[in-house]
Parts: C-alpha cells; structure tokens; sequence
C-alpha cells in the first residue's frame, strides 16, 4: 500500500501535465490497488484529493478516459465515495462520454454514472434532466451485439423505472421497442449471457407497465403493438416469457375497461391453455402469474359471466392440490372474485366436497396468514352468494363453521362483517344442522363481547343484533342468550349515534323481552 502513496504523488503530477505513457501506469497501479482491497484504496484516493483532477483527464480529447471511468465505477462501489464524486464535478464530464462511439468508454462511463447515482433519486432525477435517458435508448438500439453495454443499459433503467413519473419518459423515448427487439433475437438462444438478457429486459418490460400512464400508453385501447407482441409470448414455450407475458396481462388489467376488452378479445383461453400446460409439476412462478391475471380479469361484473362459461373454474381447481402458499393464494383469489354475486357458480362450488375440505384446511394455514384469510372470505362468500341449504350443510359436514365464527373477531372490519352476514344466513336456513357447532365455537360468548366492545364498528354492532335474532329459534342457543344478559348491553345501543344501529337495538331489545 506504500507505493499507492507513491502512485498518487505521481498521478497529482502527471494528470496536470498529461504525459502520457507515466499517466497510464499510475492509472493501471490505481486500478490493482481497488482489486486487492477497494475500499481501503478509494479511502486513500479520496483523502488524497485527486478526484478533482479526474474531470480533466474525462475529455473526450482525452486518451485514458475509459481507465479513469473504470477507476470512478470502481472507488463509487463504496457508499461514502459517492457524493465526494459529486462534489468533484465528475458527474457533467461522464455524461458527456455517453456520446462517445468507444464500446469500452461507454461501458465504463455507464458503470461510473450507475455506482455514483445508486440508490439517489435526487442523482437519478439530476442525470434526467441532463437528457440521459434519450441517450441511454440509442446505445441500447446501437450496441445490442455488445452483451456487456446491454446489460449495463438494462440496468440503468431498471434503476431508473422504479420512479412511476420515468416509466413514461422510458416508453415515450421508445425503450420497449428495444426491450421486444431484444426479446425478438434473444429467445431462441441458450447462451447464458443471452438467456440474462432476455431475462432483465422482460422483466423490466413488465416494470414499465406497473406505471399507470405508461402501461395505459402501452395497451392503446388494446390495439397497442406492444400489447399485441406481449400476448405472443404467453403461448411461447420460454418459460420466462410466459411469466413474463402473464404478468404483463396482469398489469394491463388494473383497470374495468382494459379487463372487458382483454376477455373479450379470447385472453381467457390463452391464460388457461397456459395453466393447462404447468398442471403436473408445473412452474409456481407461471402459474402464480396466470392465475394473478384471471384474478384481475374478474373483478369486472360483466367479465364474471363470460369466465364462468369459458370454463375457468374448472381450470383454476386443477391447482386445489398445490402445496405452494403462492398459489392456493391467488387460486382462493380467484374464485372469491368469480362468484360474486353469481349465485349459481357459488352453489356449485358450495357443494364441492373436495374444495370445501381443502379449504377448511387451509383455514388452519397459521404459517401463511395470507391463505388463511382469502380461505376465511371464500367460505363465507359461498354462503353469502349462494344463500343455498345444500352448501351450507357441505361446510357443517366439512368442519367450517368453527372458523367462520373465529373469523367474526378478525382485525380487519370487511372480514369481521363477511363472516357475521354468513353465520346470520345459517342461522336463518340451517340452524338446527349448525346448532351444536355454533354452541361449540362459542358463538354466543363472542357476539357479547362484540356489542360490549366500544371499538367495534356500527356495521359489526348491527350485524351481530341481528344474527342474535336468529340464534333465538334454538332452544340451546336461546339458553345462553338469556344466560348473558343480553339486555343491558343492547339497551345501551339504542343512543348509538349511527340511526341504523339503534333501530336494530330497538328491535333486538324488544325481542329479547319477548323471548325472556
């Protein structure tokens, strides 16, 4: 490390005088000392004050420009040599470079501007300004032969894309043209650099489309080029840009219009020969996407329809044996989308025995709280949608009333209220089939803490009133009703403020008198 002194004693010389050949050495020397220890060497550089003389050897006159970029990427490896680079001025001279037509120059400046602005997005936002991203676009369409400088445009915008305002400045400067340009000659190939590119530019495809604008831009009413190129993909046999195919259809269905014109336009069947093909052992990472698209897809009501009769349920089910928490996820997702307020499809599957027990399984998930609660919502919303006797008694048999009772003291309100409304219908068409599990869940004990609880909201206190009506036609039930004195907790809420509440008080009071 003595000679590193030496070396930048040297180099303060040299760079002023620009002899050449003695320059080069110092810049060789200083680039061995960051191989064997960066850090340690970009401390001495720093403290040595020689960054400032770099901007002058970054002219493009300049002969070791690509060494001196090479040595910036490098000491801007490490987070404390970042703003010292700023402070340098090195930021203007490198941008300049970018317009160099040396594929080693440009490689060098693109690592230099990418390691000083990591992680910045006051940097990111100054080297748009200063028209990068225009710049950026023509290399990547000049030099997509050169594996290297691809990447490192990729990167780069990568970088950049996780700004929504910057996804439309990418795809107004015609950066998916060059990503589909790439996939276009890089998917055949199973060369390993080739197979990462193909990689990093789908994937940022589908990152430019999380942009609201952008990804509207993109769909053009669903005429759009580039969303017709991307549902090429998903019928392709590249399992990336399946994914990658799925997920964008996803993305392009965040909104009713696009989701009616996709179905429309046969998406459904595609997504489903899709799944189809990863059934057996399939890839979780495809079928998590298709199944994320089918989900979006039927949030539309007059998108419901149509997917039922395409057969989608049928196809979802399929993955009822998956083990992937990722999966079950997105599969209960989807059908909680599908049937709502379709009665018919939610008898049908109400009555499944197969799904109705997974599903009392996976209500027992604790390790995935996700598929535990979309199991919850499901198993309710079979019963709120289908209002049917037969699906009811399939979740006594099957064990899940247990749960939906639990499912009433949730922390989240909209599920609290999902499992109340379903627990009111049992009770109303099936409560002496119900009745014991009902007794045993305790059902009784937690509608009293429900309406005692001052925290609970309106919709929780009205709902649990009413379910307290039905439970009266059981004789048991009646029983701990009167055990609890129910009385002077619904007494109270005929103050309650929300009209609705202390109507459902004065009726409930009224009963109970009755009743006692």
């Amino acid at each position: 490390m003595d000679n590193l002194s030496d070396t930048l004693k040297k180099l303060k010389i040299t760079a002023v005088d620009k002899t050449e050949d003695s320059l080069e050495g110092c810049l060789d020397c200083l680039l061995q000392a960051l191989a064997q220890n960066n850090t340690e060497t970009s401390e001495k550089i720093q403290a040595s004050g020689i960054l400032q003389l770099f901007a002058s050897l970054l002219t493009p006159q300049s002969s070791c420009k690509a060494k001196v970029a090479n040595i910036i990427a490098e000491v801007a490896k490490n987070e404390f040599m970042r703003i010292p680079c700023v402070d340098a001025g090195l930021i203007s001279p490198l941008v300049q470079l970018l317009n160099s037509k040396d594929q080693e120059v440009l490689l060098q400046t693109g690592r230099a501007l990418g390691n000083i602005c990591y992680d910045s997005h006051s940097l990111q936002a100054q080297l748009i300004n200063m028209g990068v991203i225009p710049t950026l676009v023509k290399l990547l369409g000049i030099h997509c032969q050169n594996a290297a400088l691809t990447e490192m445009c990729l990167v780069a915008f990568g970088n950049l894309a996780e700004l929504d305002a910057i996804k439309l400045q990418l795809v107004e400067a015609g950066l998916v043209e060059c990503l589909l340009e790439i996939v276009q000659q890089k998917v055949d190939s199973d060369k390993e650099d080739d197979i990462t590119e193909l990689k990093t530019g789908s994937d940022l495809m589908v990152l430019l489309l999380l942009g609201d604008e952008s990804m509207q831009k993109l769909f053009e009413g669903g005429k759009g080029s580039v969303f017709q190129r991307v549902l090429s993909w998903i019928p392709s046999n590249n399992h990336q840009l399946q994914l990658a195919g799925a997920l964008a259809i996803a993305n392009f269905a965040r909104n009713d219009g696009n989701c009616i014109h996709m179905v429309d336009n046969g998406i459904v069947e595609k997504l489903m020969d899709l799944l189809d093909r990863h059934v057996e052992d399939g890839n979780v990472t495809v079928q998590h996407a298709a199944l994320s698209a089918l989900r979006n897809l039927a949030i539309p009501v007059i998108n419901k329809a149509k997917m039922l009769s395409a057969g989608v349920t049928e196809a979802v089910l399929k993955f009822l044996k998956s083990e992937m928490p990722p999966v079950q996820f997105k599969l209960l997702g989807t059908l909680r989308m599908l049937i709502d307020a379709q009665a018919e499809a939610a008898e049908q599957l109400g009555k499944n025995v197969k799904l109705v027990e997974r599903l009392v399984e996976w209500c027992e998930a604790k390790d995935h709280a996700g598929v535990m609660g979309e199991s919850n919502r499901l198993l309710s919303a079979l019963i709120r949608h289908s209002k049917s006797k037969d699906v009811i008694k399939t979740i006594v048999q099957s064990g899940g009333i247990k749960h939906l009772v639990t499912m009433a003291t949730s922390e989240h309100v909209i599920m609290q209220n999902e499992a109340l409304v379903a627990l009111a219908l049992i009770a109303a068409l099936e409560l002496g089939t119900a009745e014991k599990d009902l007794e045993s869940a305790k059902l009784v004990q937690i509608l009293h803490r429900l309406l005692a609880d001052e925290r609970s909201a309106p919709e929780i206190k009205y709902n649990s009133m009413v379910l307290i009506c039905a439970l009266m036609g059981s004789e048991s039930l009646h029983k701990e009703v009167q055990d609890l004195a129910f009385l002077d907790v619904v007494s109270k809420l005929r103050s309650h403020e929300n009209k609705s509440v202390a109507q459902q008080a004065s009726l409930t009071e009224q009963r109970l008198t009755v009743e006692s």
